[in-house]
């Protein structure tokens, strides 16, 4: 990758999390305020960022629409959505779904229902992936070799007191995971937040992404949103059938199960 490519995507990720002033851009590569200037120029030319009032440069309305475009094309999140959308609907709190992109586990959608828990992960962003329990669904049924890449850029910082701090304990949750069906977060990046997660399959068995219900312990601990554990498999399930996914006992006697290798009951934790 060219530096100039390079420095394109380091400046469009760092307006995007807040408008940067050109002090702040320069000082992110290290260079003269002029050099930083003709690259947002270019960028800003091309409306990929824009000069707000303040002088400060955020994301441009181009980049916007091309997000939006590329949201549209992508077709595993254009089968999820209807789906996340009325499981969301019908448990009342934040559903999010999450997918392998190479050595990451990336948030590629999220609904809000009222009065549910507003997170500040974003569609596009890196899950935080020894504490959610999206990831925990994903990783505990990817292929070793596939894992291993991803855990290997894994620090395991603490940030509460259930945090999983070490590659072992955390591999020891993923295999609970992969033979319960589905997996948690027990406050692990927050201590006031909770969720469940299950793996979505695609037609060849694989693992296509997880998903998730996230609330404030608050309003619903692990022990009350294990209740909402069948609500969550029916979803996954309904989505891996669409994208082609047969279970095992499909295949044996012509009749569907609840839910991929899901337990009738929940693991202890």
């Amino acid at each position: 990758m060219s530096q100039t490519v390079s420095r394109a995507i380091d400046v469009l990720e760092f307006c995007s999390k807040r408008p940067r002033e050109l002090r702040e851009i320069a000082e992110l590569w290290g260079v003269h305020r002029t050099t930083a200037l003709r690259l947002v120029q270019t960028l800003a030319a091309g409306g990929f960022v824009r000069k707000d009032e303040r002088g400060r440069y955020g994301v441009g309305f181009r980049l916007a629409a091309l997000a939006e475009s590329a949201l549209e094309q992508f077709d595993l999140r254009t089968v999820v959505h209807p789906y996340i959308v009325e499981l969301g609907e019908r448990v009342g709190h934040t559903v999010q779904f999450a997918v392998v992109q190479g050595s990451h586990i990336v948030y590629v959608d999220k609904i809000e229902p009222p009065d549910s828990i507003h997170l500040n992960t974003r569609i596009g962003g890196f899950v935080v992936v020894h504490t959610a329990g999206v990831s925990k669904a994903i990783l505990a049924n990817l292929a070793p070799g596939e894992r291993d890449r991803i855990l290997s850029g894994v620090t395991f910082e603490k940030f509460t007191d259930t945090t999983l701090a070490s590659r072992k304990d955390f591999e020891e949750r993923l295999e609970a995971c992969r033979s319960a069906g589905w997996a948690y977060d027990d406050g692990e990046y927050e201590s006031f937040s909770n969720c469940v997660a299950a793996p979505v399959w695609d037609h060849a068995g694989r693992v296509a992404g997880g998903i998730s219900i996230t609330t404030l312990k608050a309003q619903a601990d692990l022990t009350a949103l294990q209740k909402l554990l069948p609500a969550l498999l029916e979803t996954t399930a309904a989505i891996s059938a669409e994208l082609g996914w047969r279970s095992s006992s499909e295949d044996a006697s012509g009749a569907d199960s609840a839910a991929p290798r899901a337990h009738e009951a929940p693991y202890a934790q």
